[in-house]
């Protein structure tokens, strides 16, 4: 007994010495133990403390409440699955797929596209190797790189547009390619100006020390270049940091995560999504609204679903290319799962292509005397309209809606985002995350999925 009140004395002193209002309670109990009663150290069972559920409460330990409600979306979506294959049967077919991005074997337009792309690359080295050794001015030089700039981006277009043989798939890729070849390059040559200028004079990678710059025109090589454009990167410079061997248990990995993930978004695409898309025979724009929310109701949970198995599918990739050319950074996204705010968000979940816009757009844009706020807003605009021109393109339809639903997102966040602050926010950002640009995608396959089904009614022949 005497034990057991000696350890309760000790919890109740080091409890109430803790608390800033626990004097009272400590002087009670000092009081009680000069006359040595014999429950003295019973006596005091309270302190000041939150509920764990509470704002005010520092409790991070929710681990059981994520297991439960992933078991929870676990079968609630099975019941989903169960429920469509009923109704629908097994409609998984890896050659429906096939159809989207296999083309004619005499011409394979998108496979040429990609291949010309080549063209622009070797243009913007050819040019900083006549720069380089002065025979040409910078000012010609910075020229010549905006015109083959412009073209880079322009040429994809025309071929999509123009070229009707060249599959929806094969499209996408190839405006893909090129988009990021246009960043890369548009790096490339800044960033080359930057060191001929002295603004450069190494690498920082450990924060401490610098490497020593390579050699002037030595880095002007095939070697260097084409090492940028495969490195999971948008941002030139001379050194990257490197790893130093390939781990080919972790490329294994990456490689078999890729292809499950990849089988999973088939799944999802043609189990479940696709069967709403057959209830359609018209486009979004063509239908009322009771049927645009009953259809975009629909869509939600596997829209949501399909963009977070792309974030983990570009988290493989991205890996698996870092793994195979021992490159080193690996920030390719931060924790944008807690972020609060939709900036927050923004600036977490594309890493890469968020260090391009500040070291090529954001940073230019102050040296002009540009406000901050309106840099940003310059940046933001940027990024929806690559986002509408990479995604409409090449599916035939610009309707503005992924661009408009980003504007919406950032009226939201203006007038929105100081009411919705901490856990409250961080709900709002998902809530615009299951509603805004994914399902906005969406809707332009939908169009493009009731064209082709058009399509192939009016060419099939009467039974």
């Amino acid at each position: 007994m005497a034990a057991v009140r000696k350890r309760s004395s000790s919890v109740c002193s080091s409890s109430s010495a803790e608390e800033d209002n626990a004097g009272l309670c400590h002087t009670t109990f000092s009081s009680v133990a000069e006359q040595q009663h014999p429950y003295a150290a019973l006596l005091c069972c309270h302190r000041v403390q939150d509920s764990l559920l509470s704002s005010n409460s520092s409790f991070t330990g929710y681990r059981g409440v994520l297991n439960w409600i992933i078991i929870l979306l676990v079968l609630t979506h099975a019941h989903l699955f169960l429920e469509n294959f009923i109704q629908h049967g097994f409609l998984i077919d890896v050659k429906k797929v096939l159809e989207h991005l296999v083309e004619d074997s005499y011409s394979w337009p998108s496979v040429k596209l990609i291949m010309a792309a080549n063209m622009f690359a070797l243009t913007a080295l050819l040019l900083e190797r006549s720069q380089e050794k002065g025979m040409l001015s910078s000012t010609i030089v910075h020229r010549l790189h905006l015109g083959n700039l412009g073209l880079l981006m322009l040429f994809p277009a025309a071929v999509i547009l123009h070229d009707t043989t060249i599959s929806a798939g094969g499209a996408f890729f190839s405006l893909w390619s090129y988009t990021v070849l246009g960043l890369k390059l548009y790096s490339y040559q800044e960033t080359n100006q930057w060191y001929r200028q002295g603004h450069l004079t190494g690498t920082d990678t450990d924060k401490n020390k610098l490497h020593r710059p390579k050699a002037p025109g030595t880095h002007l090589s095939l070697r260097d270049l084409y090492y940028f454009l495969l490195a999971p990167t948008l941002c030139y410079q001379r050194d990257f940091p490197r790893t130093p061997k390939v781990r080919i248990n972790k490329l294994l990995h990456r490689l078999l995560e890729m292809v499950i993930l990849s089988q999973i978004m088939v799944a999802i695409v043609q189990q479940w999504i696709e069967p709403i898309f057959q209830r359609s025979e018209t486009s979004f724009s063509n239908m009322d609204l009771t049927m645009r929310v009953e259809h975009l109701v629909g869509l939600v949970a596997p829209t949501h679903f399909l963009w977070l198995l792309f974030f983990f599918l570009s988290h493989s990739y991205l890996n698996f290319c870092a793994e195979l050319l021992h490159f080193g950074d690996r920030h390719f996204y931060g924790d944008w799962w807690n972020a609060t705010t939709l900036t927050a968000f923004w600036k977490n979940w594309n890493i890469p292509f968020q260090k391009w816009c500040h070291r090529h757009v954001y940073t230019l844009l102050l040296e002009k005397n540009v406000s901050p706020s309106r840099a940003e807003l310059s940046v933001f605009l940027m990024s929806a309209v690559l986002c509408e021109y990479v995604i409409a393109l090449p599916l035939g339809s610009c309707r503005l809606w992924i661009f408009l639903m980003m504007l919406f997102e950032l009226v939201v966040a203006v007038f929105l985002g100081c009411y919705f602050q901490g856990n409250y926010g961080n709900g709002l950002v998902w809530l615009c995350l299951l509603l805004g640009p994914p399902l906005a995608v969406t809707t332009y396959f939908h169009d493009h999925y009731v064209g082709l089904h058009r399509q192939h009614s009016s060419s099939s022949p009467p039974s």
